[in-house]
């Protein structure tokens, strides 16, 4: 299996004396090739469990997104899920429009993605054209929603009130 890094983003894949490779590596029972020319990353199993290919190919797809290496490696944990959603989906080919919405999604000093993160417990990563996600399969549905609705233009107090309300169902849910 294959993935690719932007050139930028292959120090973090590889970490400081080769930790992070060698830590992805030891964990889902893969060796991986990175080419620091291309950033082809080349991923083959040295176990018999095909899904350690799959989280390495995450974990490497999450740090070609923009995430830390340590936010990268909690997908190794069984529960949690990688998303990518492309900010052109809402911009069309304008980039203003592309420029706009990533000011939304961040909002004045990263409080939006703050929050967002906070209240769903999430990780979020905007880079490039994208905004990547890391969670539970639950975290992503509503953190999915709330981007759908700064997206397409809801005022941020409406998203807010919406995470609020999220969050307090999924509260009077633990209690139960």
């Amino acid at each position: 299996m294959y993935a690719r890094l932007p050139k930028e983003r292959i120090g973090v894949a590889v970490g400081p004396e080769g930790q992070t490779k060698q830590e992805i590596e030891r964990r889902t029972g893969t060796k991986l090739t990175i080419d620091s020319e291309t950033g082809e990353v080349r991923i083959e199993s040295t176990t018999e469990n095909p899904l350690g290919v799959l989280k390495a190919r995450d974990v490497i797809n999450a740090i070609a997104r923009g995430f830390s290496s340590e936010r990268a490696l909690r997908l190794l944990k069984d529960d949690q899920l990688f998303e990518i959603i492309d900010i052109r989906d809402f911009a069309g080919d304008s980039d203003r429009a592309l420029v706009r919405l990533k000011g939304r999604v961040i909002g004045e000093q990263g409080k939006t993605r703050q929050i967002l993160e906070q209240t769903t417990g999430t990780h979020i990563s905007v880079y490039g054209k994208t905004i990547a996600l890391i969670g539970t399969a639950e975290q992503l549905a509503v953190v999915r929603e709330a981007l759908n609705m700064l997206l397409v233009g809801a005022k941020h107090s409406t998203v807010y009130r919406f995470l609020e309300r999220k969050r307090g169902k999924s509260r009077a849910t633990l209690i139960r």
